[in-house]
């Protein structure tokens, strides 16, 4: 009993502490492809198996809904605590290497996720790359204002001879 307390203890800070949950059925996978999921996702994420029972009463506890339903059968779920798109697109990659892989749905910024949502997050563009866009985007921005800023006084100083210059000569 007290093992069971541990374990949901344990689970329901995990739901705490993560940014998303990605549940899958891992049924057939070897103990070697579970390994490597771990590993290729681990930058971002803890993948556990779980127990159903323990998982619904962690998440209840958690104030994490709509995972009842699809924690039925042998599950694991991927806590994220990095970046949810990178383990989105991890986990639907070795889906596909792996068909035995199943994502069943996920948890992420206060509403489940069917297995389709879990796909459209795999399809967005990683954290990374986002900040890098924005990054490009103010950069080209401030070359833009710092062109501005420069022609201004050049312009300015082009207009007041143009002006001295008609002076002089209607003088």
């Amino acid at each position: 009993m007290a093992q069971k307390e541990a374990s949901v203890a344990e689970l329901t800070k995990n739901f705490e502490d993560s940014t998303a949950v990605l549940l899958t059925e891992y049924r057939g996978l070897t103990v070697a492809e579970l390994k490597e999921l771990r590993s290729s996702i681990r930058q971002d994420a803890e993948y556990a198996v779980v127990k159903n029972t323990l998982t619904k009463i962690a998440a209840r506890n958690a104030g994490v809904e709509g995972l009842d339903d699809d924690l039925k059968g042998p599950s694991a779920i991927a806590f994220v605590h990095g970046d949810p798109v990178a383990v989105a697109k991890g986990l639907r990659a070795f889906a596909k290497a792996h068909p035995l892989l199943v994502i069943k749905g996920g948890y992420f910024d206060g509403a489940a996720l069917s297995p389709a949502e879990v796909n459209k997050l795999a399809d967005l563009e990683s954290r990374e790359v986002l900040l890098a866009k924005l990054a490009g985007a103010m950069k080209a921005s401030l070359t833009k204002a710092a062109y501005v800023f420069n022609a201004l006084p050049s312009k300015a100083v082009r207009t007041v001879d143009a002006l001295r210059e008609k002076q002089e000569s209607a003088a």
